[in-house]
């Protein structure tokens, strides 16, 4: 099991529907998936989950059904983590849904990080209750991946999402704003990564609980929603596009050699064109774009579309696969 998360420090960039897209498509290649929602705009969750079903996630009274619920003891300093409450969105994916409360946990994470060093142990289980949470609910469907969607800050939180990530895909949209995200990100999660080596050297021995190893391994990065012409970005994007590898190289690797023009680039994951005029049709159906019929209005162009859409998520999850589970995940791909 392999737990993934899908960041960038620039918002607006498409992340969100990456996430929702790779969690169908991972289960159409017959993986298990457990989808898991750190944003506390609750996207993914609003994806997932039909209005009417929301209510039952977030109710006025009572218990939730979100990860609010299972950390809820912890923000209240009462006890430490519950099981998580997870929706069945088909039998090969289910859903941590989030919560709009989810940012009540951001002080109380400020506050145990430095309090780690101590080897405070209730500071420890604060820092760790998203990865315990994740390992507890993925090992309980048996799944093989979880896809982690995470708001756009360097915030505590973040960073408690972060440390439990085995790897990070970086979302990126062709514009100045996503590449200078990307140039305070790398820096950010080689800080987060070193931090958290020096907490784990102060755990108590007594302290007997799953920790996360803090590997947040840059898996490489996917350009979203540019618009080609002649199967080659449009000027407007071409010249953001090309400064992507040189920055994700310098600023994420730490790697002084030259880097590849876009197309030979290693650390391209993929492009995800822009299929934005089919999202109101996949919104209504409440499906991916990539599964729309003639029944939900993919007719005509947009039949085509679907078809493409298909095919370009589908390599993009066997490159995810194959990036994040080396030598064995090379049999997904042929």
């Amino acid at each position: 099991m392999r737990i993934l998360s899908f960041f960038n420090n620039k918002g607006g960039v498409g992340k969100t529907t990456l996430v929702y897209h790779v969690a169908w498509m991972c289960a159409e290649l017959g993986k298990r998936v457990l989808a898991v929602d750190l944003d506390p705009q609750a996207n993914l969750t609003t994806m997932f989950v039909r209005e009417d079903e929301l209510e039952q996630l977030w109710p006025e009274e009572g218990e939730g059904q979100s990860v609010l619920t299972c950390i809820s003891l912890i923000i209240e300093g009462l006890g430490d983590i519950a099981d998580a409450p997870l929706q069945e969105i088909t039998p090969d994916i289910h859903l941590l849904a989030g919560d709009l409360g989810l940012s009540r946990f951001e002080d109380k994470l400020s506050d145990s990080w430095p309090r780690c060093l101590d080897g405070d142990p209730a500071a420890f289980r604060a820092t760790t209750a998203f990865y315990r949470i994740i390992h507890d609910a993925a090992a309980g469907i048996d799944a093989d991946i979880v896809l982690m969607d995470v708001g756009p800050n360097l915030g505590a939180l973040n960073r408690a999402a972060l440390i439990a990530s085995d790897f990070v895909v970086m979302p990126l949209a062709p514009g100045l704003f996503s590449l200078q995200g990307l140039r305070n990100l790398g820096p950010t999660l080689h800080e987060w990564r070193k931090s958290w080596e020096k907490r784990l050297d102060a755990k108590p021995e007594t302290l007997d609980i799953p920790m996360p190893r803090g590997a947040m391994r840059p898996a490489g990065y996917v350009v979203m929603q540019h618009v080609e012409r002649k199967n080659r970005p449009v000027k407007a994007y071409q010249r953001w596009v090309a400064r992507i590898p040189e920055i994700y190289r310098t600023h994420v690797l730490r790697d002084s050699q030259p880097a590849q023009d876009m197309e030979a680039d290693p650390n391209r994951i993929g492009f995800i064109k822009n299929y934005q005029s089919l999202m109101p049709l996949a919104e209504d159906a409440r499906q991916p774009i990539f599964k729309l019929t003639p029944a939900d209005g993919a007719i005509g162009a947009h039949a085509a579309a679907v078809s493409r859409c298909y095919t370009d998520f589908k390599q993009l999850a066997l490159e995810i696969l194959k990036r994040t589970r080396g030598k064995e995940s090379e049999q997904e791909a042929d």
